[in-house]
């Protein structure tokens, strides 16, 4: 199950779940992956675009995901 999907900057996708472990089916670049991880992603999945300049995630909502 997801927990986690990032996007970066180049935009590809890494996606984790619960125990930090990757999810290869929901990687790649953004515009290949996209759809099916906003259709699998359960409520309360954290969503972000890369790092703050502090190293922390930069969350942002789904939508804007």
């Amino acid at each position: 199950m997801i927990k986690t999907a990032f996007r970066f900057q180049n935009n590809m996708v890494m996606v984790f779940d619960k125990n930090g472990e990757q999810i290869p089916k929901y990687q790649g670049q953004y515009e290949k992956v996209k759809e099916s991880v906003l259709r699998d992603a359960p409520l309360g999945v954290i969503f972000a675009h890369g790092f703050t300049s502090a190293g922390e995630l930069r969350k942002v909502t789904r939508e804007e995901w």
